[in-house]
């Protein structure tokens, strides 16, 4: 059974929410997120501001859909569901640090985003709670398979893989070596395959 076309008003809404979004996007990025007004996503998705609060429910509501936007990112379950066909541990780490590369080349102006807004922004904190949760629980994910493949040192359990992955794949490790140390992504993926590797076994 085929599947009914969009209406026109239906295509006109999501185009809408897209504009949306995608200003929010550039500008929190762009200029913060406290200078950020609503009149200027507005401006910048051409609408009125009354639509950007009916249609995604003021700023609170599109920092919600730009986490949902990374942390729920289809990329993540498919590195899961891949991985779980590899034996090698060597290579699940080289798939992990692709992914994590993948996800900060796209996403990583939402997570700069959030990772400063949060300490000032109660209701920040929390989508960046719920993100990190939903991030960790992925390395998690990593760290069962690599025990479950042999990938990890003798006496070295879940918990512990996990922190180590966190460690090199979490928040700070590509930020660190891209922004503090100005190294590029082909060279820092390397680096962290190569110390987590070593961490673990």
């Amino acid at each position: 059974m085929t599947e009914a076309p969009k209406s026109r008003r239906a295509e006109y809404a999501a185009a809408t929410r897209t504009a949306i979004i995608e200003a929010a996007r550039l500008l929190f990025a762009r200029d913060g997120y406290f200078a950020t007004k609503i009149e200027d996503i507005a401006a910048e998705a051409r609408v009125a501001p009354a639509t950007v609060y009916a249609v995604t429910g003021g700023k609170q509501g599109l920092i919600r859909t730009l986490v949902d936007l990374w942390s729920q990112a289809p990329i993540v379950a498919q590195t899961l569901s891949r991985q779980e066909s590899l034996t090698d541990p060597d290579e699940i780490l080289r798939d992990t640090a692709a992914t994590v590369r993948a996800m900060r080349e796209t996403y990583g102006d939402i997570m700069r985003l959030m990772l400063t807004t949060a300490p000032h922004h109660p209701e920040v904190a929390e989508n960046l709670r719920v993100a990190t949760k939903r991030y960790r629980d992925a390395v998690e994910a990593v760290a069962v398979r690599l025990r479950d493949v042999g990938g990890l040192r003798a006496g070295m359990d879940v918990a512990e893989a996990t922190d180590i992955l966190w460690f090199y794949f979490g928040y700070s490790g590509y930020f660190t070596l891209l922004d503090d140390n100005g190294w590029t992504y082909e060279r820092s993926e390397r680096w962290l395959v190569a110390r987590a590797a070593a961490a673990l076994r």
